[in-house]
């Protein structure tokens, strides 16, 4: 059984769920991150949900999202389902911004996440698991926002709130602290 970190409003680990559970209409507080991967030449890497998963089926959004396990540094579980997910092994990690939070509702199942972001680069294919990603496309970042400002490329929710608060060059995005991370994630 994997678990997921309970959160209170502050962001302090208040407990654990299953993590097959913990997703409902009224799912609480807990703890996730989200990757951006790029390859040496600039390009994103944007993967569509498989749609078997329980939350957000067949949605195209970020490279990577996930739950740290209780007790895992974030890091090390943004490494653990880049590999897990997609096969990759990445060269480069950046926090990126380290207090998102979102919440956000389809087909009566809720994310509430407080869900710090990371930046990735990989010189590396993915390879990734059909049950976590249903396809994936390296695609021009500009060309990217474009096409979601047009609505040419829908997103997930998340994805949306994060690429309007990081700003259209990735090269420029700051690293963020890891003392402004919600406290249940500083290890």
């Amino acid at each position: 059984m994997e678990s997921v970190v309970l959160l209170d409003e502050a962001g302090n680990a208040i407990g654990t769920a299953d993590k097959a559970s913990v997703h409902n209409a009224r799912t609480p507080l807990h703890l996730a991150f989200s990757c951006y991967v790029f390859d040496p030449a600039g390009r994103f890497l944007l993967t569509r949900r498989a749609s078997t998963k329980k939350t957000f089926p067949g949605v195209w959004t970020n490279s990577c999202c996930g739950h740290p396990l209780p007790a895992e540094p974030l890091t090390g579980a943004v490494r653990r389902r880049l590999a897990a997910e997609l096969g990759l092994t990445v060269a480069e990690l950046t926090l990126i911004l380290p207090d998102f939070r979102y919440t956000a509702t389809m087909d009566g199942i809720a994310e509430n996440e407080m869900c710090p972001v990371f930046r990735a680069v990989t010189a590396t294919e993915p390879v990734p698991d059909p049950t976590e990603v249903e396809a994936y496309a390296w695609v021009d970042w500009t060309g990217f926002l474009a096409a979601v400002a047009d609505g040419a490329q829908p997103i997930s929710p998340w994805c949306a709130e994060q690429l309007a608060a990081l700003g259209p060059d990735p090269s420029s995005w700051p690293a963020g602290s890891y003392a402004d991370l919600p406290p249940a994630a500083i290890r």
